[in-house]
């Protein structure tokens, strides 16, 4: 079976019926989630603090409802207009930005506490124009990247190479871009389960381990653990959400901000007459 990135550049294959389509798929919403817990365990995060996170191929929002949940604030970059359009219908907390990630970022120096990508970084090896050379596109995404992340701070990737010599060609780019780490692997032996994740670091860190052992009994208690504290969390926002049901538009927006500053959550958009405005992709 053809894979995704092979049948169609990002912005193409992804359409409106697509982009509804995975965003819609409960197998793929599961997978997201829990490729998205172990990213943030290999960014290795301050414990109860609040970060301020880029999310790589944010598409329509998964990942960022996971970042979410966690308390942290973030920012999203897709090449795909409809799954950035099925984001804004869903009302995603992150701010979203069309953006070919392989002509680089253009965000300030030091910006982010870390980044985090799904299932993404293999789009840039293919060459969808003549004028796309998947090392230089690379080394652009990766230099500035490196220059918007703060020291000390990690990346990580989970993503599908089709060879050993595309990991190489990959970790190779960044690396000369000034970064740190390297590639991790989890579940190595198992066929289904194994996933590859790049880790990589500014500033001098030590490199995370894969996950290995009894797959089943591991990781399904793993993902138990982790869904019950999402469920502990979920209810506590309710509870304090409680009267809130009948509101819509502004006042929603004002109590849900205000739940925010309770749970200590930094960079909560001050109230103003913009509040709740419908936000449009930024180009």
């Amino acid at each position: 079976m053809s894979r995704p990135e092979e049948i169609a550049p990002p912005q193409v294959f992804y359409g409106d019926v697509e982009a509804k389509k995975y965003t819609g798929n409960t197998r793929v919403q599961n997978i997201q989630a829990q490729m998205t817990d172990r990213a943030l365990e290999l960014l290795q995060l301050p414990p109860g603090e609040s970060q301020f996170l880029l999310d790589i191929g944010c598409g329509s929002g998964l990942s960022g409802e996971i970042l979410d949940e966690d308390g942290h604030v973030w920012v999203g970059v897709d090449i795909a207009p409809s799954m950035l359009e099925v984001a804004i219908e869903r009302e995603v907390e992150g701010d979203l930005f069309l953006q070919d990630i392989g002509q680089g970022f253009g965000f300030r120096p030091g910006t982010f506490d870390g980044a985090i990508s799904i299932s993404v970084l293999q789009w840039l090896l293919n060459a969808d124009s003549n004028t796309h050379s998947p090392p230089q596109r690379l080394t652009r995404f990766f230099t500035t990247l490196h220059s918007a992340l703060k020291n000390p701070s990690r990346a990580v990737f989970q993503f599908y190479p089709n060879s050993d010599d595309q990991v190489q060609l990959i970790t190779q780019c960044a690396q000369r871009a000034g970064f740190g780490g390297g590639i991790v692997v989890d579940y190595p032996n198992s066929r289904k389960a194994r996933k590859m994740y790049l880790c990589l670091m500014v500033g001098q860190q030590e490199i995370p381990k894969g996950l290995d052992g009894d797959m089943e009994v591991d990781d399904g208690a793993r993902r138990k653990s982790i869904q019950n504290e999402r469920r502990r969390k979920r209810e506590a926002s309710r509870k304090k959400l409680k009267g809130t049901k009948g509101l819509t538009g502004k006042e929603w927006v004002l109590k849900k901000k205000d739940l925010y500053r309770t749970r200590g959550k930094e960079a909560v958009p001050r109230d103003s007459k913009y509040t709740a405005r419908k936000r449009r992709v930024q180009f």
